[in-house]
């Protein structure tokens, strides 16, 4: 993982470079020709700059899709908010904002995912859901490994950060899709909105 840091880090030292050369030749452009097409090249590249590097990182962020819903509105909007803290954990993975940050991003992470599954185990616990011990252990594995992340946070911050956003990222998803569109249905029938 140091390798990947960095390159991740020479690489934003060049995305860094590019953008003060840009900055540097369109100044010099606009001083000494500003009719100069290159020059409004170069002010058009600063421009679109933003576009383009959200454009390239967008696959590390998730976005809520329709095709996520469970069909419950409470469940629905608990796993918006999980979606977004995950983002933010990338946020801090991406752009190395500090120790504070990243540990704070984390702790609200598992702090709501605790609670998240909490309240969906109360409903389908309430419910005499059928498959409830064996979604509850898919819960318990996954806090087990998000402990061995926090663990790991303690040796090698960088590389426990990038692990958690992607582990939390892919699992949400397939969690999601998976066995909690299964106890949907069952919920809804029982008239859990």
């Amino acid at each position: 993982m140091r390798a990947e840091l960095m390159h991740d880090k020479a690489k934003m030292f060049g995305i860094a470079i590019l953008i003060l050369t840009l900055i540097t030749a369109a100044a010099l452009g606009l001083m000494t020709s500003p009719t100069n097409p290159f020059t409004w090249i170069l002010i058009g590249l600063l421009v679109l700059l933003p576009f383009i590097h959200r454009r390239l990182i967008s696959g590390q962020y998730v976005e809520w899709k329709n095709e996520y819903s469970v069909g419950i509105d409470s469940i629905d909007m608990q796993h918006k908010k999980l979606l977004g803290l995950i983002n933010s954990l990338q946020t801090a993975v991406d752009f190395s904002t500090g120790e504070l940050f990243e540990r704070e991003a984390l702790d609200e992470l598992v702090d709501y995912t605790r609670s998240h599954f909490s309240y969906e185990e109360g409903l389908m616990e309430q419910n005499a859901y059928p498959e409830f011990e064996a979604h509850r252990k898919q819960h318990q594995q996954m806090i087990a490994r998000v402990e061995e992340v926090l663990a790991e946070y303690q040796q090698d911050k960088d590389s426990a950060m990038r692990n958690a956003a992607a582990f939390l990222r892919s699992w949400l998803i397939k969690h999601i899709n998976g066995t909690d569109k299964q106890y949907s249905s069952f919920l809804i029938e029982k008239g859990v909105k």
